[in-house]
């Protein structure tokens, strides 16, 4: 009998570890991830999207985005700010960080291109051209901040080119990303405004007046990459990867991105 007791007494002590192995290996493999990507603003909608898609294949995984300007963005990396991927709207921003050794450089991939587009508030006149910018029924024209978004450096550079730097200089109100230019058309607080085409896209009350004229301004390219310092790096590459799947290109397609 006590032969028995004793044998039972081992044997509890060699199953318990078992089970509890088993637990533990239940809960690593049911733990979540978290994965933070930075994002420029005209992103918003694609990103919430396909992040859906991949977190319902992904149960595991929760995608954060940090949603803004391009330059902006950058510099929140730059000081440090938690960031897992950086999708920006903008090949300088990324290069930058490319430059300052913050970037993993093979992760490094351009996936859409975008149009630059005029638009006025549905009910307005509608403007024909970009030149119609310097009339005088125009009084403010909504316009990202060039030095941190990407967009208002295209506009620059459309300005440029069609010679309308000064005639429009005093009527520019500088916005801090390109969502921002579409809330003050969509509401009337500028007479027009300067977005890309899939922002326009998405509002029904505004009009697209215009489109850039070729060559006017340089590609709008959108790379993304993982970031150098992410302690989850494998795991936002595997995010990345998802983005070239026949997916995530179906969801960039219908809201007017061109794929890469």
């Amino acid at each position: 009998m006590r032969k028995t007791m004793i044998a039972l007494l081992i044997g509890s002590m060699v199953i318990a570890p078992l089970c509890a192995g088993g637990n533990s290996e239940k809960a690593a493999s049911t733990q979540k991830t978290e994965i933070m990507i930075s994002a420029a603003a005209s992103l918003k909608n694609c990103i919430q999207d396909i992040s859906a898609l991949y977190t319902e294949k992904n149960p595991q995984v929760t995608i954060t985005a940090n949603f803004g300007a391009s330059g902006a963005l950058q510099q929140q990396i730059e000081q440090g700010a938690p960031a897992d991927i950086f999708f920006s709207a903008g090949i300088k921003q990324m290069n930058a960080l490319k430059e300052k050794g913050m970037m993993i450089d093979s992760s490094i991939k351009n996936v859409l291109e975008n149009k630059v587009v005029l638009i006025t508030p549905k009910n307005a006149a509608a403007l024909n051209s970009f030149e119609a910018l310097a009339g005088n029924s125009v009084k403010r024209i909504g316009v990202g901040e060039p030095k941190s978004v990407p967009v208002g450096q295209y506009t620059e550079q459309v300005f440029q080119s069609l010679g309308l730097t000064d005639k429009v200089a005093s009527k520019l109100i500088l916005a801090k990303d390109v969502r921002e230019v579409l809330s003050w058309v969509e509401t009337g607080n500028v007479d027009a405004g300067v977005v890309y085409e899939t922002d326009a896209k998405i509002s029904k009350t505004v009009t697209i007046c215009a489109t850039a004229p070729e060559g006017s301004h340089k590609k709008v390219i959108y790379p993304i990459g993982v970031v150098k310092a992410s302690k989850r790096a494998a795991e936002g590459q595997k995010f990345v990867d998802f983005l070239f799947s026949d997916t995530a290109k179906e969801v960039f397609i219908r809201y007017g991105f061109t794929v890469i």
